[in-house]
């Protein structure tokens, strides 16, 4: 794997949802570095993108209430485990799971393996609420897909912030999650 600074050169072979994830960064004068891998199914490709990176790719998780009428991006470190319990008391939302690869297409043009905090620019109407562990907005920069699982990001978490999620029409709820039991 190589790292690269911007969009690729040439874009034949690739989908049109990750193309317009670059013109949008382009557009929004967002800087970025990407590289190209083969999907990460395991934790060792995981960690092999990070050290590419030299950034921690955030785990993101696609959930809705059990009647799927609220939809919830969580973005988290990788390291964290994910405790329904401790999400739903912050933000008060009961029965919360992981939601179907139709909402998830449908909502944020993206299929299970590649969710990511650029789909929210496929939402037009707003129905993905974003909720971002506090941990990752401590960091200086933050990893994720550019709406495909074959390639990965790494921005200013401040441009993400204060440029692409004002853009998006999205604000992001702050969550405190431990991992702990």
């Amino acid at each position: 794997m190589e790292l690269y600074d911007g969009r690729p050169e040439n874009t034949e072979g690739r989908l049109p949802r990750e193309i317009r994830t670059y013109d949008f960064l382009d557009a929004l004068g967002i800087r970025y570095q990407r590289t190209d891998h083969e999907p990460a199914d395991n934790m060792a490709a995981c960690n092999e993108i990070d050290a590419v990176l030299d950034v921690v790719i955030c785990k993101n998780l696609f959930l809705c209430n059990r009647q799927k009428t609220r939809f919830y991006l969580l973005m988290m470190p990788g390291n964290k485990k994910f405790k329904t319990k401790e999400l739903s008391a912050q933000i008060d939302s009961s029965r919360l799971s992981f939601a179907d690869p139709e909402d998830m297409l449908k909502y944020l043009d993206i299929e299970p393996g590649a969710v990511s905090i650029m789909g929210l620019m496929n939402d037009k109407e707003g129905a993905v609420q974003l909720l971002i562990d506090e941990d990752v907005l401590d960091g200086e920069y933050l990893g994720c897909h550019p709406c495909v699982c074959t390639s990965s990001l790494k921005m200013r978490t401040k441009d993400v912030i204060e440029k692409f999620l004002p853009a998006v029409g999205h604000a992001c709820h702050t969550v405190r999650l431990t991992g702990e039991d």
